[in-house]
């Protein structure tokens, strides 16, 4: 499906999976709302509107917010509220959240309305939708959310636009996010009774950064295997290890799927096959293993990943209105709590693909280990070779210690202590952000010196996907002759990665 097909939200029996947020992200990408979206969220708004008609009084519809939410707000002053809600809580500072972030932000908040539970008006609705497909994106600072109640400053911002107020980016330049309306043929939106709150109240900025990062993520260890066969090609490693039976009898799911994609990497290579009978008994463990740490990791990925997809699809606001028991209930769906720690398990279960890559990348370069020129140089001594890629693949491997920390075990509590515990959530979303850039950067420098290893074993065959890795690498990068600054090189594997997942799948089939 293109860019240019619009991309339904609020379809009962089509949810958004984690795979859409990729789609979301994209500049030409458009949003229809489903047909049933006027009949499942109309219901919910009569509700509120038959509520402040009755002057009850009800959190968030006739009354200040947080600690203040004692406070009656009178009929008239009820759209002041909303306006004075957003300007005040648009806080948000540092630097701003990348233009496609802020997309899928959006997209996930106009999702979460649609569940028909929040009390918004169709008007708010198609409005909201407009300013997405308009191209107009909020200026959104990065930071300033705790997780709970939701992240408020930087959906703020979001609001703000909508109001013709704040900044926002149009065709690339930061502009006043009036101008921007005009400009697009838009009209600021004016809020009802609940619709800033509704707005503003969710999960929205952690689960488009650790969704994105996640699908990031999902290719990534498809990457890991693929690259991790090269790596065992090049030391003359056996594929024994990776035998079906082995993991009948640990049936671990993600253990199964990284050992089946190790056997289809190197199905029928030349290579392997002619060191059969060699006297060497077992491979180390980075070797070996590989199939029960890349399955961790999938295994971590696949608990986190189900999750967000149940959290982009959830109601996070607060209150919920209720039509069919004519209730409105004020509760803690806007908690990031699952979210954080989803996100900083993710972080932990990631990791793992790094430390295990970095000690490959080592034993590819050391002579001691490889049985190969010292860092796979054709002029020992003179030239050093691939030797400061493994210092790259340490010094990232060692700094995604630090994002393993869990953000969700801190709480810092806001609103004069009415909002006494937080999750942290955002700043769970943002190390593992980081923490996948540098298993990416990590894999890329062992694919690069397993690819320099497998020129040395020519004119020998590979498997049928790992000569398609090979040949992938090498169609931007030369095998390594003098030396030379090997960052562009690095970069360019890095920038190949998800596209060699394609070129080997193309040729084998779906890895799993």
């Amino acid at each position: 499906m293109t860019s240019l097909t619009p991309i339904v939200l609020g379809a009962p029996e089509f949810p958004l999976q984690l795979s859409d947020l990729t789609r979301l992200a994209e500049p030409g990408a458009r949003l229809e709302l489903h047909q049933s979206t006027r009949e499942r969220t109309q219901p919910s708004r009569d509700l509120v509107e038959r509520v402040q008609k009755e002057e009850r009084v009800v959190y968030g519809v006739n009354t200040g917010f947080g600690r203040l939410s004692s406070v009656r707000i009178q009929p008239d002053e009820v759209e002041a509220l909303q306006r004075n809600l957003v300007r005040s809580h648009a806080a948000g500072v540092g630097d701003p959240l990348p233009q496609s972030t802020v997309r899928v932000l959006m997209a996930l908040r106009i999702n979460s309305l649609l569940g028909g539970f929040s009390g918004v008006t169709q008007g708010l609705l198609e409005s909201f939708c407009a300013l997405y497909n308009s191209g107009i994106v909020p200026f959104v600072p990065s930071r300033g959310s705790v997780g709970a109640s939701g992240d408020l400053a930087p959906l703020s911002h979001v609001a703000l636009c909508l109001m013709g107020e704040g900044e926002a980016y149009w065709r690339g330049e930061l502009i006043d996010a009036g101008e921007a309306l005009r400009k697009a043929g838009l009209k600021p939106y004016s809020f009802q009774a609940k619709e800033a709150l509704a707005c503003i109240n969710g999960t929205q900025l952690m689960t488009a950064v650790g969704g994105l990062a996640l699908a990031r993520a999902q290719w990534l260890v498809k990457a890991a295997d693929i690259i991790a066969a090269m790596t065992v090609e090049a030391l003359l490693g056996t594929n024994s290890a990776f035998h079906e039976a082995i993991s009948r009898v640990r049936p671990h799911p993600g253990q199964i799927a990284s050992a089946a994609n190790l056997r289809a990497c190197m199905q029928d290579s030349a290579l392997v096959a002619s060191h059969k009978g060699c006297p060497k008994v077992q491979d180390p463990y980075s070797m070996r293993c590989t199939p029960q740490v890349h399955g961790a990791s999938r295994e971590g990925l696949s608990f986190c990943s189900g999750l967000i997809e149940r959290e982009i699809n959830s109601v996070t606001d607060n209150p919920l209105v209720f039509p069919e028991e004519e209730l409105i209930l004020s509760g803690g769906n806007f908690h990031g709590a699952p979210v954080a720690l989803a996100l900083d398990s993710a972080a932990l279960s990631l990791q793992y693909l790094g430390t295990i890559s970095e000690r490959r990348c080592d034993r590819l370069l050391n002579p001691d280990t490889s049985e190969l020129p010292p860092f796979l140089t054709p002029h020992q001594g003179l030239h050093s070779g691939l030797m400061l890629v493994q210092y790259v693949a340490a010094a990232l491997a060692s700094e995604n210690k630090v994002f393993c920390h869990p953000a969700s075990a801190d709480t810092i509590p806001t609103s004069a202590g009415h909002e006494d515990h937080v999750s942290m959530g955002p700043a769970a979303a943002y190390k593992l952000e980081k923490l996948i850039d540098n298993v990416e950067q990590i894999l890329a420098c062992e694919w690069l010196c397993a690819t320099q290893a497998l020129d040395f074993r020519r004119p020998l065959t590979f498997g049928p996907a790992t000569e398609v890795a090979y040949a992938e690498l090498r169609r931007v990068v030369p095998t390594w002759k003098d030396d030379h600054p090997p960052y562009p090189e690095l970069k360019k594997a890095r920038q190949g990665l998800q596209a060699m997942v394609a070129a080997v799948e193309q040729k084998i089939g779906p890895l799993q």
